[in-house]
């Protein structure tokens, strides 16, 4: 049996021995099927063509992405800390060569992710570095292969290591989470948010959708409490769920402008 990764989304299914009817996640209006159809592949078959890249983007933060890029392209990040690492997010494929750089960083000690989009194949992430998924229990629903590694969590926030907090802001998803690592930046702090809140092509704001691929806005309440609950963190930096997605400085302030922004518009603002 395999265990099929959809092309469009790329977020790994149960073991079975012909492929899904079709991805859940991907009928959802926040996502779409590809053009073609609904299309499955493997990690044999994912890895015969592409492989997996790791790049610092400052001390104790990693990126993990693949090239060539596939289904919607995420990377996913690895914060390094002396409680363990955590890696933020995942992506569709682990091969040979992420697996000696990982465990050549410390391996990992906690997998939480911002949402069912960024998935990929967390479990297989689990199982080769025997550790935990913590995932919000909002979005247990949309767990696409199950795993005894999968722990879900009620509270609005949990510690996977010590030092790191990820909270559930909503928004996106009913369990939408960021990740805040206090140490980032210089000890300015960081927030990692995939895109619960999106770093935009203008790295001085961020966004907030619904539906990033079908340009679905959410209410204005909705930003509203998503900027009150991300106000109880310090950071000055932003990293989204892609490569140079990154708000450099000023991060804190950036969102809160930036709600204030999309509140004025859907009100009829200039």
């Amino acid at each position: 049996m395999a265990a099929w990764i959809c092309v469009s989304c790329g977020v790994q299914h149960a073991d079975t021995a012909a492929p899904p009817d079709g991805c859940r996640i991907c009928l959802d209006e926040r996502q779409y099927v590809g053009h073609g159809g609904q299309r499955w592949t493997t990690q044999p078959e994912l890895a015969a063509d592409h492989d997996v890249e790791l790049r610092e983007e400052e001390p104790g933060l990693w990126g993990i992405g693949i090239r060539p890029p596939f289904a919607i392209g995420q990377r996913a990040l690895l914060v390094r800390t002396p409680a363990g690492n955590v890696m933020w997010d995942c992506i569709p494929l682990l091969d040979g060569s992420a697996r000696s750089a990982v465990d050549d960083l410390g391996g990992l000690a906690a997998i939480c992710c911002s949402h069912p989009h960024f998935y990929g194949a967390l479990v297989d992430w689990a199982d080769a570095f025997d550790c935990r998924v913590y995932l919000p229990a909002a979005d247990r629903g949309w767990v696409m292969r199950p795993s005894p590694r999968i722990v879900t969590w009620e509270d609005d926030a949990i510690e996977p290591v010590p030092g790191l907090t990820v909270a559930r802001i909503g928004g996106h998803f009913e369990g939408a989470a960021v990740l805040h690592w206090p140490q980032g930046a210089d000890g300015r702090g960081a927030l990692l948010t995939g895109d619960t809140v999106q770093v935009v092509a203008d790295r001085r704001w961020v966004s907030f959708m619904w539906s990033y691929p079908n340009l679905i806005p959410l209410p204005a309440s909705t930003i509203l409490d998503v900027a009150g609950r991300l106000g109880r963190f310090r950071f000055d930096r932003v990293y989204g769920g892609w490569s140079g997605a990154v708000v450099v400085g000023d991060g804190a302030q950036a969102v809160m402008r930036s709600a204030q922004r999309y509140v004025a518009k859907l009100a009829g603002g200039s």
